[in-house]
């Protein structure tokens, strides 16, 4: 696997993916919470800013950890498949962060090995945005680098054509 040389266009674009990414997936998980659908306590990234700096903080700056996190990865998943923009490879990088957190934001954040110190029901309940994130990402990259479709007929053919079809 290698990482792809990223224009500085192509940089600015994946910055775009991955904050669309993160806004997308922010209005459907902050309902998810606000009407007790999650099983967490609290959003993961909100509960990892206030380890970090070990003081309750607001929501937004939560938030932007949130973005912040969400767009690095983005720009990950577009640098090393640049030329393979998969929905099976955004899925390898949404279940591969989903095993970090299980292993190792949920017991940074005090919540156990696996979230168990909460409840059981962390493991499926933090898969849902996980398998929701590669879907967001592979929609968003295929749409913002999809490629022009150039003729590769020269003029003369297509010219030939034209006089063979009147």
């Amino acid at each position: 696997m290698r990482l792809y040389a990223l224009t500085v266009r192509e940089t600015w674009k994946a910055l775009g993916v991955g904050v669309a990414t993160a806004l997308i997936l922010s209005a459907i998980m902050l309902p998810a919470f606000r009407f007790g659908i999650a099983p967490m306590p609290k959003q993961p990234s909100l509960a990892f800013a206030e380890t970090l700096f070990a003081t309750p903080l607001p929501l937004p700056i939560g938030l932007l950890f949130h973005v912040a996190y969400v767009t690095f990865w983005s720009v990950v998943y577009i640098a090393l498949f640049r030329d393979r923009l998969t929905f099976l490879n955004a899925l390898w990088v949404g279940l591969f962060l989903w095993v970090v957190i299980l292993l190792v934001f949920f017991p940074f954040i005090g919540w156990g090995f696996l979230g168990l110190a909460i409840s059981p029901k962390l493991i499926p309940g933090s898969l849902v945005p996980h398998l929701l994130f590669p879907a967001v990402l592979w929609g968003l990259s295929r749409v913002v680098f999809q490629e022009k479709k150039v003729s590769l007929r020269p003029e003369s053919q297509k010219d030939e054509k034209r006089r063979h079809a009147g």
